[in-house]
């Protein structure tokens, strides 16, 4: 699976040698490998820069129509959020609530091309309220 991963002349390599989206790349390959139904996702763009973020986004879109896997991503990114997600989940801070469920129904394939659509900044902002008030939108 490494081709499908970007990662054909990488499989020997030593870590050190890789970028950050191939470490992640290769994170995810380790969770795929693992063939279960779910796949939990926690930040997983992180401490990428802005572009290899966006690169990889798009390539986990595509990857997930191949896969047929349900994935459950954790994000702190609004825009990440809505590009990346079918269903959007905000929590309370502790005790974890969920105080929005969310569902996003914007057409796939999808990509940061969305931004200026005007259902992603209603959604956009509906998120915010919630986030900077605790109220629903």
């Amino acid at each position: 699976m490494l081709a499908d991963f970007g990662l054909q002349d990488w499989g020997d390599a030593r870590p050190a040698l890789l970028s950050g989206g191939m470490r992640q790349r290769a994170a995810f390959l380790r969770t795929v490998l693992w063939h279960r139904p779910i796949m939990l996702l926690d930040e997983p763009f992180g401490a990428l820069d802005a572009l290899t973020r966006a690169q990889l986004q798009q390539w986990l879109l595509a990857l997930w129509d191949r896969l047929d896997r349900t994935v459950l991503l954790v994000t702190h990114d609004i825009d990440e959020a809505i590009i990346l997600a079918d269903r959007i989940y905000v929590l309370t801070p502790r005790p974890a609530r969920i105080a929005l469920e969310l569902r996003v129904e914007l057409p796939r394939p999808r990509s940061y091309t969305l931004v200026t659509d005007p259902a992603f900044a209603r959604l956009k902002r509906q998120l915010q309220q919630v986030l900077m008030n605790g109220e629903q939108g």
